[in-house]
């Protein structure tokens, strides 16, 4: 379900895009056309029973037509698409679960089996809805296809990023300056408007919670309680996580020193991958890779950014993570098949509008970038500046201008109760992140989960926590179900010893 560099090798070369929930299974909505008006100026709910994929039962599918451009209200429209999951019992409460999809990129609707599953607790007394945030999904999706990616031949220095996001942009009629985060929260406060939710609760992972906290400070009176999984504060950059992905890597490569089996089996892990990031500078290695999904034959040149991109997304989830160091031992030796079956693991995902990433990031977060800041970030082994650097060349092809307000990157202060979740092995938003928001959160409590990656709720008891939290947003949450999380262990040869 989630893009963490991107599910297949064309982005995970080049792309980064935070995701939302760390798991291995996405469920699209099902391709029925939905009853839509977008001639229609006024803001008008249209309903009907549906089914989606990944789900056995009826629920309710809905679009909104709001206008792209706010300032524009009888210009051109955006029809927002919308799944209700109704609430099991029949003695509902009033306010909803809105789930905010992460990314920025990724389509909610997309995603609906998997949080119907993850979030059962909480659908026995909430209705759950899923919008795609616009520039996503069927809400005017902004995607398409990088054929300059898609040639795995190409050295990364040949890799025009600036051209290939141009001819992307080129491709839609859309305003896409319109396609931002504040005006994302202009439509998800018209659906709540649409649907008569006095006061709804949200939950946020990755890129939502960034969401989430900008709910919070356009119309903190619609809000109950909010919980921000994986937390990106607005005051913080995103898109250079060098400094991060190293991190993660050093906590992985300690966890498996301090595992003895790991540490016979494979020595100073980080010593060897050094050493192949090196010798993949110096020379990249042209070879042949069977696919991860159809196991044909493929032409790639490894790259030391191709390696670094792919090993950074597997830090995302313990599932993952757990591969590292034989996927690192076995390509040091020449044997690539571990990696590539590692990239298959990324497959099922949900795929990423690239043109909303473009738009957020580069309207909110890049231009903020500072030259410190970035080269900062480039000062590390694991990955050097790829993800900063590569922001900078998509920015520069997209055809966005920075925000003019740049209240947007101010610290968001509220009291509204707040749950604030923090996975220690995150590579993309450590929880330090998470104290920086709490400081001006002044209702919050954040919980950190020593053995988790990404959005914690996809892998740990957290799921149970929010439903718990939402039943009574006043109380402590007690975390202790967290502390009885393990450490994964470290998967030993292509036998899977060690589990």
């Amino acid at each position: 379900m989630i893009t963490r560099t991107s599910p297949r090798w064309l982005v995970a070369a080049s792309l980064w895009t935070m995701a939302s929930i760390s798991v291995y299974a996405a469920n699209a909505a099902d391709d029925a056309e939905l009853p839509t008006n977008t001639s229609q100026r006024a803001l008008a709910l249209q309903t009907e029973p549906c089914h989606v994929r990944g789900l056995d039962e009826q629920v309710e599918c809905a679009t909104l037509t709001v206008p792209e451009n706010y300032k524009q209200p009888n210009g051109r429209t955006i029809a927002l698409n919308i799944v209700r999951l109704p609430a099991v019992s029949s003695g509902a409460a009033a306010d909803p679960l809105f789930f905010l999809a992460g990314g920025p990129g990724q389509a909610a609707t997309e995603l609906t089996g998997i949080i119907a599953q993850i979030f059962r607790d909480v659908r026995q007394r909430r209705d759950i809805i899923l919008v795609d945030q616009r520039g996503t999904g069927k809400s005017n999706g902004m995607q398409c296809e990088i054929s300059v990616l898609e040639d795995l031949l190409v050295p990364d220095d040949a890799v025009d990023l600036a051209a290939a996001m141009a001819e992307c942009a080129s491709e839609f009629e859309y305003d896409v300056q319109q396609y931002n985060t504040v005006n994302a929260i202009q439509d998800f406060e018209a659906v709540r408007k649409a649907f008569g939710y006095q006061q709804v609760n949200l939950y946020g992972g990755s890129y939502g919670t960034r969401a989430a906290l900008v709910w919070m400070r356009e119309a903190p009176e619609s809000l109950r309680s909010v919980v921000l999984d994986g937390v990106a504060p607005t005051q913080v950059v995103i898109g250079p996580f060098g400094t991060y992905s190293q991190r993660a890597f050093d906590l992985m490569v300690a966890d498996c020193a301090n595992d003895s089996g790991c540490a016979e089996q494979f020595g100073d892990i980080a010593a060897t991958y050094y050493a192949l990031r090196e010798r993949l500078q110096a020379e990249p290695e042209r070879m042949v890779m069977n696919d991860a999904r159809s196991d044909e034959p493929r032409e790639v040149l490894m790259t030391a950014s191709r390696l670094a991109s792919t090993l950074r997304g597997a830090l995302y989830s313990p599932r993952s993570r757990q591969l590292l160091p034989l996927v690192i031992s076995e390509a040091y030796q020449g044997n690539w098949r571990p990696l590539s079956g590692l990239i298959g693991a990324f497959d099922g995902e949900s795929p990423l509008y690239v043109g909303l990433l473009a738009s957020v990031i580069c309207q909110e977060d890049m231009p903020r970038a500072s030259a410190e800041l970035l080269a900062d970030d480039a000062d590390n082994r694991f990955i050097g500046g790829r993800t900063g650097y590569d922001f900078q060349k998509i920015c520069a092809g997209w055809p966005v201008q920075p925000l003019p307000d740049e209240r947007h990157a101010e610290p968001v202060q509220s009291d509204i109760r707040t749950l604030l979740l923090s996975g220690e092995q995150d590579p993309v938003t450590p929880p330090e992140w998470g104290n920086i928001a709490a400081e001006t959160l002044t209702n919050s409590q954040h919980l950190v989960a020593e053995f988790g990656g990404h959005t914690i709720m996809s892998h740990t008891c957290a799921n149970r926590l929010i439903a718990q939290f939402l039943d009574n947003p006043s109380n402590e949450v007690d975390d202790a179900c967290l502390s009885r999380t393990r450490l994964l262990p470290f998967i030993r040869n292509v036998n899977a010893a060690g589990m």
